[in-house]
């Protein structure tokens, strides 16, 4: 289908309007000395301790002389140091020093406040319809080179647990109206898991790619015979990249190995593409409970059953 003036101009007047809000047309990102592209680097270094030069390029789609002399500048002002890689003198890595990771913390730090600001400063239905709307723009525009990353699998690291709580709170206050009750019943699912765990009856996974936390299940053990699969959730722009079905497999392959007799889990209605993944692992809807009030909605709970 052409692609209309108007619809040309609307996209222009949406960039120009929104560049400004986030303020990179000013003299620096978040009142720093750095521009945009100049912020970008430096945030994707941060996501690792070294990072090949070329690599860098790609992801960042950067022409390669702009990126030599902006490295050679973090080079001159203490923010990086490159070196070249063993057995291929014509290869670089780049990382960030003590230095550069002090001014990364800046960037993020003083991201998160106008972030932030910018949110509280509207009505909290204003607030969910532009979320919504910019999950919507990075799904059309976002997702489909991400399928083709690779997913990968890890135990709990520090920080997880507060992220899983923060996380799930978020995306169902979110995508389903959910109060904070909610988010008090996972912390108190993720505190319990803390207090009592027993690592050859539960366990618990992330779900990474590209480096970034895009998902998490929990295994734990109900009684003697039944594991309970718990918190499973992915990251709206990750959905569609095969998640959820690696962490419900993962969750399975466990409880088998564990010796459990069967796995089971609750869910609601308003689940619809989880109960696919759980059709998929061979799980079998077992019963319909009746509608209760719960988290500020009326909630119609299912529980679902797999022999192991």
């Amino acid at each position: 289908m052409e692609v209309a003036d108007d619809d040309i101009g609307t996209v222009r007047a949406f960039n120009r309007f929104y560049t400004g809000v986030i303020g990179v047309l000013g003299e620096g990102l978040v009142r720093s000395p750095y521009s945009l592209t100049e912020a970008r680097v430096i945030f994707e270094l941060a996501q690792r301790e070294d990072t090949e030069v070329l690599n860098l390029r790609r992801t960042l789609a950067l022409d390669a002389g702009y990126l030599s002399r902006m490295l050679a500048r973090f080079e001159s002002d203490g923010l990086v140091a490159r070196e070249r890689l063993a057995g291929d003198a014509r290869r670089q890595s780049v990382r960030l020093t003590a230095r550069g990771r002090e001014v990364f913390a800046m960037l993020d730090a003083r991201s998160v406040t106008e972030i932030r600001d910018l949110l509280e400063g509207l009505p909290t239905g204003d607030r969910r319809r532009l979320l919504a709307a910019m999950r919507t723009v990075h799904g059309v525009l976002g997702d489909r080179p991400n399928r083709d990353r690779d997913v990968t699998l890890r135990s709990l690291r520090p920080g997880d647990l507060g992220w899983i709580v923060d996380r799930n709170g978020a995306l169902y206050n979110q995508e389903c109206g959910w109060d904070r009750t909610y988010e008090a019943l996972i912390a108190e699912i993720v505190a319990d898991y803390v207090r009592d765990h027993d690592p050859e009856w539960e366990n618990a996974w992330i779900a990474e790619s590209g480096g970034a936390r895009v998902g998490g299940i929990f295994c734990v053990r109900r009684d003697d015979d039944v594991a309970q699969l718990r918190l499973l959730h992915v990251e709206p722009e990750a959905r569609g990249m095969g998640v959820g079905s690696a962490l419900v497999d993962e969750c399975v392959r466990f409880a088998t190995e564990a010796g459990y007799a069967e796995i089971m889990l609750w869910t609601t209605v308003l689940q619809r593409p989880a109960h696919r993944i759980y059709e998929r692992a061979g799980f079998v809807l077992d019963e319909k409970e009746p509608p209760v009030e719960r988290f500020g909605d009326t909630v119609h709970g299912l529980v679902w059953r797999k022999k192991l």
